[in-house]
């Protein structure tokens, strides 16, 4: 999906690069579909902050997505792509033949009126969810499950997508978006393309304000602070701040912080291309 560049007729639009939504095809959601979000602003049930930059933005509904697609053997026409506030990739409503309508995670060049499938016998096209023992080797797929059932949790985000590599008795080996290689096991689902909403990553917000409306206060540096508030913080001048390091004192640059005893480092084939 295409980006658009504003005429700067005004400093916020000056460098200001958006999403055109031209496969946007309504701005009203389901309303069956729809339910309130409490926000919390970053507070915990007792009302401290525990997580820091975050608050205001405007009002959401969250859309219920269906992640599990275990709707089997029963087609579905897609009747609408829509934008979705709570996630980067856009969302489809689909009506299955009995009539229920449900939100999926909607995979680049879905089309109003496509017919998409779930379960055995589904053919591997764009939007059908399979299981990975019945998915080509070699297909790009998203909406990962990692646990049979679950539901998706694996490249669900805007033009994301993961490659089935191979089969390995009871596994199948993933390749992930950040180039992990690992093991799923085959009676996890996934469907079938790549992600929607590819260009995501090249919008530019253009001003301070619309980071505010996306609910993200301002951050301010560790080296900016004084020595009470940050490890980095505190000398005469511009000092550089000693090691990179966040506020708790974890360091930035390559400590590693994974638990080697999680039960799922087995699985785990090749880790993530280090920057």
């Amino acid at each position: 999906m295409p980006v658009k560049k504003y005429n700067p007729i005004t400093p916020g639009l000056r460098h200001r690069v958006g999403n055109d939504y031209s496969i946007i095809t309504t701005n009203k959601p389901e309303k069956s579909l729809i339910t309130p979000i409490k926000r919390t602003g970053g507070r915990n049930s007792s009302g401290k902050m525990t997580m820091r930059n975050r608050g205001g933005g405007h009002k959401r509904r969250y859309r219920v997505i269906d992640f599990k697609r275990n709707k089997d053997g029963m087609p579905a026409t897609v009747q609408t792509i829509e934008y979705d506030p709570n996630r980067t990739a856009f969302i489809a409503l689909v009506q299955y033949e009995d009539g229920e309508k449900r939100y999926i995670v909607a995979p680049n060049g879905l089309q109003v009126g496509s017919t998409i499938q779930s379960g055995k016998g589904a053919t591997p096209d764009v939007g059908n969810t399979l299981l990975l023992s019945e998915i080509p080797l070699g297909a790009s797929i998203h909406a990962i499950e990692m646990q049979p059932g679950k539901g998706a949790a694996i490249a669900r985000s805007a033009g994301t997508y993961a490659t089935l590599s191979g089969r390995e008795g009871k596994y199948a080996i993933i390749k992930l978006p950040s180039g992990e290689v690992r093991r799923i096991l085959l009676t996890c689902r996934a469907t079938i393309g790549v992600t929607s909403n590819p260009d995501h990553g090249l919008q530019v917000l253009g001003k301070a304000g619309r980071k505010r409306w996306l609910g993200r206060r301002p951050r301010v540096r560790g080296v900016a602070m004084n020595p009470v508030d940050h490890p980095m913080g505190g000398g005469e001048g511009k000092s550089s701040g000693g090691h990179p390091r966040s506020r708790t004192g974890v360091m930035a640059k390559g400590q590693k912080t994974r638990n080697r005893k999680k039960h799922s480092e087995k699985l785990i084939i090749s880790r993530r291309k280090k920057k």
